[in-house]
């Protein structure tokens, strides 16, 4: 396991290094919101149970928690979203490495650039394309039909989530085009199972 201390970013040139240094913040971020995003949507769904037995067992309340299956989806959407880009920086993403145990390491790095590159346009259109339509949603006054929400505000946290994945994606063929380590350890659970 590499130190927290240790700087994975250190043979960077100086002018890209605090580039990478501040996608790695990001991705950090982007874990504990997604973690928060988790927390909330288990909290939510335990009231929701909660609320349903005291209706159902002790006749009192109203059985349900208003609008918790719509809110659910909201914040299960953002966890996805935000947890994604230190689950790549971490290494935790699944991969099929068959075909790179067999080759060297030059093969490897030029797979890694092309792959990460790659899907950084992906995600970076997936991302632009997200962006516009959470514009126009917002733009329209779009609100949610059981409830009315807007729902321009939850779109802005996946796109968020969007965006900062299609930077962990540019950061990962940076350091592959450099040969700097491609995963931070310290971004890891600490135990597998976790």
């Amino acid at each position: 396991m590499a130190s927290p201390h240790l700087d994975l970013n250190a043979g960077a040139p100086a002018g890209i290094r605090p580039f990478l240094q501040a996608i790695d913040g990001l991705g950090r971020l982007d874990g504990w919101i997604g973690a928060g995003c988790l927390l909330a949507l288990t909290l939510l769904m335990l009231s929701e149970i909660i609320a349903r037995a005291a209706s159902n067992f002790l006749g009192i309340g109203p059985g349900t928690v208003p609008n918790a299956w719509e809110y659910s989806s909201y914040l299960m959407a953002a966890a996805f979203t935000f947890g994604a880009a230190m689950t790549l920086r971490g290494g935790g993403h699944i991969r099929v490495t068959l075909l790179l145990n067999n080759f060297g390491p030059l093969f490897k790095r030029v797979v890694e650039v092309f792959s990460s590159t790659l899907a950084f346009l992906a995600m970076g259109y997936l991302s632009v394309a997200m962006t516009m339509f959470t514009w126009a949603s917002y733009s329209r006054g779009q609100v949610s039909i059981s409830s009315g929400t807007a729902v321009w505000p939850p779109m802005v946290v996946v796109t968020f989530g969007m965006a900062l994945l299609s930077l962990q994606f540019l950061g990962r063929a940076i350091r592959a085009v450099y040969d700097l380590p491609l995963e931070d350890p310290t971004m890891r659970a600490s135990n597998p199972v976790e």
